[in-house]
């Protein structure tokens, strides 16, 4: 039996009709140019990361290699983290202020290859820290605020002289935003950028990317310092206070379940937005894809998509490539 026609004025599947004009009423673009990609670097060759499938330990010049992959698929920034060796790593974590060490090498190595790239690095204590944290631990287990600041000041200086653009403090220790400016400004450096990992949260899904560095905590967790995945407005209040202390762009860490916080710095930052798909983020689409549950392309799109969406200007996701590729 035919139907008479339904007497609408309003039809939303008009604006769907055909690709040209699902194109030209998209709200959300998605594009390699809001991409950034973590790279882990080592002291050995590249190899793979049983953690991570598809994401390798990087040499220098394998990793230099990578970088030139990626800055021809519109990649135009990567992150860097090292896997330190245990030999290297002390109690205050001082290789990670050493000028010869491998992060000042790897930038060195980026910037004389590719110097449009934009180079960030993490800065934090963890890859260097015989205890495995963020922080200085004190010896009633406690990690301490102040003086892990003024490390993290010396390796934020150490990447600005190597020739970093931006340092990304990750470690969530309080007034480290407004230290590591005060250093950089006074030694010469107001042209290098901050991106504060803002709302870090004490999330399970950091789980592979801990395997890649080797940089669990040996006792205790992080919760003392990373935030309380049940809280969003005291993400509001860290990003005033980084925003206040000089930060240029502010983070929000994991991504994909921290959609709600993403949108609500969206509504208020005055600086971009950054999220994070993390290691866990990034395994559970391989593995799903990997057990023919999930088509991987369409999800990774999909999900990046919803980022976007949610409010970030910047994502940093191990699909970075992947998806510019998909995107091309």
């Amino acid at each position: 039996m035919a139907h008479p026609h339904l007497e609408l004025t309003a039809r939303p599947r008009r604006n769907r009709r055909t690709p040209a004009i699902r194109d030209m009423v998209r709200e959300t673009e998605l594009s390699p140019a809001h991409f950034v990609l973590p790279l882990f670097v080592h002291r050995g060759p590249d190899e793979a990361i049983d953690s991570m499938p598809g994401v390798n330990r990087w040499s220098v010049e394998g990793l230099v290699g990578e970088v030139g992959r990626a800055a021809d698929l519109g990649v135009q920034a990567v992150v860097l983290f090292e896997a330190a060796p245990d030999d290297l790593k002390t109690p205050t974590g001082d290789e990670a202020w050493n000028p010869d060490g491998l992060i000042p090498q790897t930038i060195g190595a980026i910037k004389s290859a590719h110097p449009d790239t934009v180079v960030m690095t993490d800065v934090a204590l963890d890859p260097y820290n015989s205890d495995g944290h963020d922080g200085i631990v004190a010896p009633d287990g406690t990690i301490v605020n102040d003086e892990t600041v003024d490390v993290l000041c010396r390796q934020s200086l150490t990447h600005a002289d190597a020739g970093a653009d931006i340092v990304a403090p990750s470690d969530m220790m309080d007034g480290r935003v407004g230290a590591i400016r005060e250093t950089l400004d006074h030694h010469g450096h107001t042209e290098v950028g901050i991106c504060a990992y803002t709302a870090k949260y004490a999330s399970a899904f950091f789980g592979p990317f801990r395997g890649a560095l080797d940089s669990a905590p040996r006792s205790g967790d992080k919760k003392t310092y990373q935030m309380d995945p049940g809280n969003s407005r005291e993400a509001l209040r860290e990003m005033e206070l980084d925003i206040a202390e000089g930060a240029d762009m502010v983070m929000v860490k994991p991504a994909g379940p921290y959609l709600d916080v993403v949108r609500r710095f969206a509504e208020v930052s005055v600086v971009p937005v950054a999220a994070y798909q993390v290691s866990g983020e990034y395994l559970m689409v391989k593995a799903a894809a990997a057990s023919g549950w999930l088509d991987e392309q369409a999800i990774i799109t999909e999900t990046l998509t919803g980022i976007r969406r949610a409010g970030a200007d910047v994502i940093l996701t191990y699909f970075a490539t992947q998806a510019a590729e998909l995107l091309s």
